[in-house]
């Protein structure tokens, strides 16, 4: 017996199922913007360099004379953003004069901001243009490096203290930071406490898809796991309809910081994972948590009759093979686990890498960002569809494998798009983050199906620290179009089909229950090789007796 024959004697797939996954999505929905705030708050608007200051625009009752007569133009006929004349041109008030030779300095006086879009910004409150513009990849570099360090750290203390604890202190940390983050004023103070709602990101994205997942019954899990990139799709949507209404970035951040909050308020009432509880010899109040999730579904017969001893005889195999302490030496030491391991490695990083690669800088496409934003998360919906659709009747690994391989040529083939055809562009970029979005999702829910009840959260956590890797090279790897323009999209391709191939190495999970130690894995990898051998073994004697058959005929 498992688990999840248990869950289904007390309702499969009831009402506690469904709000309890309900409470636990809604904050990953709010989740997503947090991901992408950076494209509003960080958003750079046109600008150029403000006047000396010896000179004012008296000098002229034409603002636009003045700024011809001050600031250079570049190649495109757009006012210079980080360099002005040191004297005023005067000559060029006259039509049709040009000026060469004239000397130029940097923004010693600081710069003029269009406001028509963004009243404020941090690029506009700390000036970070021209030579200071690789500050503002900083900032979302330390965010990214705060997801990093969070997957290390609450995957570790998920394992070991359960998944609720660390979830409900992650609500309260990116509720306060995210607060604090709007209320500082020194960019310092900014860049530290992105770094402590970065780390709730892993905090709460790892522990809220492991309470879904031991919580639902095998036939739930594919939906469950869709419902999960829907809320990041909604999150999206949210996110540009909330920039969209309060456009001062200090504001915004509060906006998207203070429900959670309330997330932490109810997080206190969501029931620990009996799986969990279980295997930390935990059972009573397993036996508890299982008779109110029966009462929900209105299965209080059943409930009643649990006991620990009842409870526990549906792992009791499990429990008896449990290793007392599990550290990440435990992800490489078998075989089986070994395996998964490194492949899910390799996935989890490309996979990130295009994905941020393409989702993070909304401007590149000279658009209103907020048209963008709405098209980048609309576009995952027909994409999670299909995801849907495939990993139920399909299966996992196809899934995964076919998002990804679709993404990396469609990545690649966009090099091949001329530059002045932006809307195709920005069409075939959509299609591309939309088939990552899917691959992304779909591969949180087969991580979490892959690994075993024991070491699953140090697993995901594991993996989930790969993906932020690819999330802080993404950056590194944009910044390699200042020498070919042919590099990064080459890069974000090349990666992702890399993924698509590492993820046919692994084993498929389609309605399969989920194991609950290492050797259970063990076990379950040793009985599949020994049937396909004894398959290959069968289908060798079937092909002797075919070739012996002619020969008998003929004696």
């Amino acid at each position: 017996m498992a688990f999840t024959d248990l869950l289904d004697r007390l309702g499969g797939v009831g009402r506690f199922q469904v709000i309890y996954t309900g409470l636990l999505l809604l904050p990953c929905s709010l989740l997503a913007c947090h991901n992408f705030l950076q494209n509003f708050t960080a958003a750079v608007p046109r600008h150029h360099c403000q006047g000396p200051a010896n000179h004012t625009a008296a000098a002229t009752n034409d603002s636009g004379a003045w700024l011809r007569a001050v600031v250079p133009l570049d190649r495109r006929g757009d006012p210079e953003p980080c360099r002005r004349f040191k004297e005023p041109q005067w000559a060029l008030l006259s039509p049709n004069t040009s000026v060469r030779g004239a000397a130029t300095e940097g923004c010693r006086d600081g710069w003029v901001y269009d406001r028509s879009v963004f009243p404020s910004t941090i690029v506009m409150e700390w000036d970070l243009v021209c030579e200071a513009r690789p500050l503002r990849d900083l900032a979302q570099s330390i965010y990214m490096a705060g997801v990093l360090v969070g997957a290390i750290v609450f995957g570790g203390l998920a394992d070991r203290l359960g998944r609720k604890g660390p979830l409900v202190w992650s609500y309260l940390q990116l509720a306060v930071s995210g607060a604090a983050t709007a209320y500082f004023g020194s960019f310092g103070a900014y860049c530290v406490f992105r770094f402590l709602m970065g780390m709730t990101f892993s905090g709460i994205i790892l522990n809220s898809l492991s309470l879904v997942v031991e919580w639902m019954p095998t036939r739930g899990r594919t939906v469950a796991g869709v419902l999960l990139g829907y809320s990041f799709t909604l999150g999206q949507l949210i996110l540009a309809g909330v920039a969209y209404v309060i456009r001062p970035w200090r504001w915004l951040q509060f906006a998207v910081s203070v429900p959670f909050l309330i997330f932490f308020l109810y997080s206190w009432w969501l029931p620990e994972s009996s799986r969990w509880l279980l295997l930390h010899g935990k059972s009573q109040l397993a036996v508890e948590n299982l008779r109110k999730v029966a009462v929900m579904n209105g299965r209080m017969e059943e409930g009643e009759r649990l006991t620990k001893e009842v409870v526990t005889s549906y792992i009791q195999s499990e429990i008896a093979s449990v290793c007392p302490s599990n550290s990440v030496l435990d992800l490489f030491r078998t075989p089986a686990i070994r395996k998964i391991t490194c492949c899910l490695m390799v996935v989890w990083f490309s996979n990130s890498l295009a994905y941020y690669g393409l989702a993070i800088d909304l401007q590149k496409f000279g658009l209103s960002i907020y048209l963008v934003q709405v098209l980048f998360g609309v576009i995952d919906i027909p994409a999670m569809l299909v995801a849907t659709t495939t990993m139920i009747y399909v299966g996992r690994r196809a899934t995964v494998a076919s998002f990804l391989l679709l993404a990396g040529f469609m990545v690649i083939a966009n090099m091949f798009v001329p530059e002045d055809m932006q809307a195709l562009r920005m069409a075939q970029a959509a299609l591309g983050k939309g088939c990552l979005a899917s691959s992304f999702i779909c591969v949180y829910l087969f991580t979490g199906e892959l690994y075993p009840t024991e070491i699953r959260q140090m697993g995901m956590g594991f993996a989930s620290v790969s993906a932020r890797f690819g999330g802080l090279t993404a950056p590194l790897v944009t910044t390699l179009g200042e020498f070919s323009t042919v590099l990064p999209p080459l890069g974000f391709g090349a990666t992702s089909i890399l993924a698509g191939l590492a993820v046919c190495f692994l084993a498929e999970t389609r309605n399969a229950p989920l194991v609950e130690t290492i050797e259970a894995m063990e076990r379950r990898v040793r009985q599949g090789l020994r049937k396909e051998d004894a398959e290959e073994k069968t289908e060798e004697i079937s092909l002797q007796q075919l070739g012996a058959s002619p020969l008998k005929e003929t004696i």
